[in-house]
C-alpha cells in the first residue's frame, strides 16, 4: 500500500519529494486512466489553495476530461478554446495568475482565479493536459510551474 508523506522543506524540497512520491505511486503501473486518477489525488491533497487537479485527454480532436479530483468539469475542451486547449496548441505551460483575465477562459468552476496546464506530449503526439486551478489569484509562480511540469513527465514516463 502507498502511504504519501507530508511535504518537508522549501518549494523546490517539496516538489522534489511530492515527484518521488508519484514515481513510487505509479511504479511499475502502465494504464493511463489508473495512473491520472492516482496521480490527481495525490497533487490534489499534497499541495495548498487548490480547487481541481486533473487531466484532459486528446481524443483526436479535442480534450476530453480525465480523472480529476475537484467539483465536476467541462467535459469537452476544443484546443482553440481557454487556458487548456493554449497549453495543447502552443506545446508550452501556461501559467494565468488571473484566470478571469485571460481570452477564451473556459469557466468550469467560477470559484477558480488562477491555473497552469502543462502539456502532455509524447514525441510530436498530444496526450492531453495537466490542469490546475486554485481559487487564490496568482496561486502558481515559476516554482510551481517548474515541479508541476516534472511531475508531469513522471506520469508520461509510465505511458513510454
Amino acid at each position: 500500500m502507498f502511504t504519501a508523506t507530508a511535504l518537508q522543506g522549501d518549494k523546490t524540497e517539496q516538489y522534489a519529494e511530492l515527484a518521488a512520491q508519484a514515481q513510487a505511486l505509479l511504479h511499475g503501473e502502465r494504464d493511463r486512466v489508473a495512473n491520472a486518477a492516482n496521480l490527481s489525488a495525490l497533487v490534489y491533497h499534497a499541495l495548498p489553495d487548490l480547487n481541481w487537479v486533473g487531466f484532459y485527454f486528446y481524443d483526436g480532436t479535442e480534450l476530453v476530461v480525465g480523472p480529476f479530483q475537484g467539483k465536476p468539469a467541462c467535459v469537452r475542451i476544443p484546443l482553440d478554446k481557454g487556458v487548456c486547449g493554449a497549453a495543447a496548441s502552443s506545446r508550452q505551460t501556461q501559467r494565468v495568475a488571473d484566470v478571469h483575465a485571460f481570452p477564451g477562459h473556459i469557466a468550469c468552476d467560477a470559484a477558480s482565479r488562477s491555473e497552469v496546464v502543462v502539456p502532455l506530449y509524447l514525441g510530436d503526439t498530444l496526450v492531453g493536459v495537466f490542469d490546475l486551478d486554485s481559487p487564490v489569484p496568482d496561486r502558481f509562480d515559476a516554482e510551481d510551474q517548474a515541479g508541476l511540469e516534472r511531475i508531469a513527465r513522471v506520469f508520461l514516463d509510465t505511458l513510454a
